[in-house]
């Protein structure tokens, strides 16, 4: 009885060739990476660091570079995605990475209040800036270590004075109670 033993090597281009002839769209999406690649070695000199290695010599860092998504249901059954990171798309559709980050933000909205929760990790709550006006909340955070900034626009019109905020383990929560609609007013008119 023998036995082959195919190597890495066999398996490595039987792979390549199934996915080059049964998936074609493999071949966009390692050209897509390496696209991503040649970008973030563009990135601005802010986000380059160089360290020196115990043997002398030195390596070009780049970072952080934070891309991410977080997929829900909408109230009306519809998929909501929500990006968060420093990586935002450019004019050409390569993306280009900034020091500011993009916190991942979670709006609910309930009978009387609306709550958003993002995720700033990394800051002191002394250094969270809110601004809010009816119909949006901005979340900034501009230190020496850490730059967030995030513009969320509210599913409905807000008092932004009844705002309450608090802050723990990285995670800002915001609640704002909603503008109440005016009932209309009126009273009965007689016909004479």
């Amino acid at each position: 009885m023998t036995v082959e033993v195919f190597g890495l090597s066999f398996w490595d281009d039987w792979f390549r060739r199934w996915r080059r002839e049964r998936h074609p769209f493999f071949d966009e999406m390692d050209k897509m990476f390496e696209d991503l690649f040649r970008e973030i070695e563009k990135m601005p000199e802010e986000l380059q660091r160089e360290r020196r290695l115990p043997d002398g010599s030195t390596i070009r860092t780049f970072g952080p570079v934070v891309y991410g998504y977080s997929m829900s249901i909408g109230p009306d059954g519809k998929p909501v995605v929500r990006e968060f990171g420093n990586l935002k798309p450019s004019r050409f559709g390569l993306p280009r990475a900034s020091e500011e980050r993009e916190p991942l933000v979670d709006v609910t909205s309930g009978d009387k209040v609306i709550q958003v929760v993002a995720e700033v990790p990394g800051v002191d709550k002394n250094d969270i800036k809110l601004e809010g006006t009816n119909d949006t909340l901005t979340i900034q955070v501009d230190t020496e270590k850490r730059k967030y900034r995030k513009v969320v626009d509210l599913p409905e019109n807000v008092d932004p004075s009844s705002a309450k905020a608090s802050y723990k383990n990285g995670v800002l929560e915001v609640t704002l109670d909603k503008l109440v609609a005016e009932k209309p007013s009126g009273k009965r008119i007689n016909v004479e």
